[in-house]
């Protein structure tokens, strides 16, 4: 949980002046999403970056940094969480309060 509270902290400001709260915020629920998608397609955690740069996401370019800050917290969770939970559903919110 302190690696998501310290990774929202980072990245609950917007990267560009012309980018707004919400849609930094759910540009991070995107990497958030993807990152889900790695572990459920059972990805290695070392191999994420690699992975989901291959998808060619459609995220601005400078929001690849926070994939190395998120990865650890998504496959820290249980697996069955994982696969039950809408886990870039909970990072907006989180992002939104900030």
């Amino acid at each position: 949980m302190f690696r998501l509270a310290l990774a929202a902290l980072l990245l609950a400001s917007p990267l560009a002046a012309a980018e707004t709260k919400q849609q930094s915020c759910e540009y991070q629920a995107q990497v958030v999403a993807a990152i889900q998608k790695a572990r459920l397609d059972k990805v290695k955690e070392r191999d994420v970056p690699q992975a989901i740069a291959e998808t060619n996401p459609t995220w601005p370019e400078n929001y690849n940094a926070a994939i190395p800050l998120i990865t650890p917290w998504v496959y820290e969770q249980k697996m069955r969480d994982v696969r039950k939970h809408d886990l870039s559903a909970a990072w907006l919110e989180l992002c939104l309060q900030q």
